[in-house]
């Protein structure tokens, strides 16, 4: 295989990670084409989580990477059959919609978002949005959406993404931003817990508290939960996930509805992540913060914890509070430009052949994970790291594409799995690992969501 771009800038700071070989990659180099390394940004995400998990378990060179079970996994709700249903993707309020002078991208896949947006251009209908929008600028647009709290973003060119303010933040730091506490209190015992000797469920024991949506944060638990985590995922009742995506992330964990609004609630899941070992978190900067939920509050209560967050927009910046989603950041940073085509109607942006951002970003949050949990052993510190969607498309867009020596290509066929779930029968792909040379599977299938106990198993 042609060279994987080395993506681990941030946790070579860890020392466990710094000493480990980059994980052994096999397959094609490329198959989605276009103008930017897609590939490059998966293959160097997974190489990046299978090289820490190598650091955590001691056990270089069994975790390794393949093209085929990567370039699946980055398309897994595409290839998810329930009930021999395919899963849906974005609903058909979402999308690229022209404006006055331009292209707007709307997300509407959740029915409070969609309500949102209706409210914003007081539209009734479908054909009322397009009215609307066409009478507007998309900057106008943005502006007027995100104000009623609904979700879109402006097409921009490159040109106009770097001339904003949001992009200087956006390119600040490294991809994944490490840090840790300079020392555990004297009343801390660090975590006892050890990788097992089972290669295929190496987390074994190791409490994860999930409290992420959507794709990103999800894909990283999902891959925790492949590996023997116990993974406990949280979500709000009054917005609930999405049914077809949570069956997608749902492998290997379990799921439970909490408010954390409810004083008796939250105290409960306080009490879970003062005992979980990892604490994932995927929701816009500071949105957990009034409830004790926030990465630093985490840390100073429980040292040795690691904590991994995950934001649209990062943590600095004018758009650090704002809502986002993969598909927004493609349409804001140019990379939906980049994709642009010509049609018969005219030219219209375009997007990355899958959620590659989502994807990426999430190998990267279970990268980092894996690589504190291998310092922790040592040190018996905890840490934390922050990564972006935002910060994503930067890496993208800083890679330098791999040849493409055929006309035309394809993604390796995938290997599909068939499992029975609360949902039907579901055929999926696997995670993207190898183990000792042959594929990492899921153990579990995704639990019918909200009906799990709120505690450790």
């Amino acid at each position: 295989m042609e060279a994987v771009p080395d993506v681990a800038a941030g946790l070579q700071e860890l020392q466990a990670f710094r000493r480990e070989q980059p994980a052994a990659c096999t397959g094609p180099r490329t198959w989605w084409g276009g103008p930017l390394d897609v590939e490059g940004l998966a293959l160097g995400s997974v190489q990046l989580a299978a090289t820490a998990l190598n650091a955590l378990t001691g056990s270089s060179g069994r975790y390794s990477v393949a093209a085929g079970p990567t370039a699946a996994s980055f398309d897994s709700l595409g290839h998810l059959l329930i009930s021999d249903r395919k899963a849906q993707g974005f609903a058909p309020l979402s999308g690229f919609r022209a404006t006055a002078d331009g292209w707007i991208r709307l997300h509407a896949n959740y029915p409070h978002h969609a309500s949102r947006l209706m409210k914003a251009l007081k539209a009734t209908g479908p054909q009322d949005v397009d009215r609307t929008l066409g009478s507007m600028t998309s900057q106008e647009a943005e502006d007027i959406i995100v104000a009623h709290k609904g979700v879109a973003a402006a097409v921009r060119s490159r040109a106009e993404w770097k001339a904003t303010p949001m992009f200087q933040a956006a390119t600040e730091g490294s991809w994944v931003v490490v840090s840790r506490p300079a020392g555990l209190r004297e009343s801390q015992r660090p975590s006892s817990w050890v990788p097992s000797n089972d290669p295929h469920r190496p987390l074994a024991g190791l409490r994860v508290l999930d409290l992420t949506r959507v794709i990103a944060g999800p894909a990283a638990t999902r891959l925790l939960g492949a590996l023997g985590a116990d993974v406990l995922r949280i979500d709000p009742p009054a917005l609930p996930e999405l049914t077809d995506a949570f069956i997608d992330m749902g492998f290997d964990k379990r799921s439970a509805e909490v408010s954390l609004e409810d004083p008796d609630a939250l105290a409960a899941v306080l009490r879970l992540a003062r005992t979980a070992d990892v604490i994932v978190t995927g929701y816009r900067n500071g949105g957990l913060d009034r409830f004790g939920l926030g990465s630093e509050a985490l840390l100073a209560e429980r040292p040795d914890a690691v904590v991994v967050a995950l934001t649209a927009w990062g943590s600095t910046g004018p758009w650090s509070r704002r809502r986002g989603f993969d598909s927004l950041v493609q349409a804001a940073s140019g990379i939906a430009h980049h994709y642009g085509q010509d049609h018969d109607g005219g030219w219209r942006p375009g997007a990355l052949p899958v959620q590659a951002l989502d994807h990426a970003t999430g190998y990267g949050l279970a990268a980092a994970a894996l690589a504190l949990l291998a310092e922790r052993l040592s040190t018996g510190s905890g840490g934390s790291a922050k990564l972006s969607l935002a910060r994503t498309a930067e890496e993208l867009f800083q890679l330098t594409p791999a040849p493409v020596s055929a006309p035309s290509i394809q993604p390796p066929r995938p290997e599909y799995f068939e499992v029975a779930s609360p949902y039907g029968r579901l055929r999926h792909v696997g995670p993207p690992l190898m183990v000792d040379g042959k594929p990492l599977l899921y153990g579990k299938a995704p639990v019918r969501y909200g009906t799990s106990a709120l505690g450790w198993q």
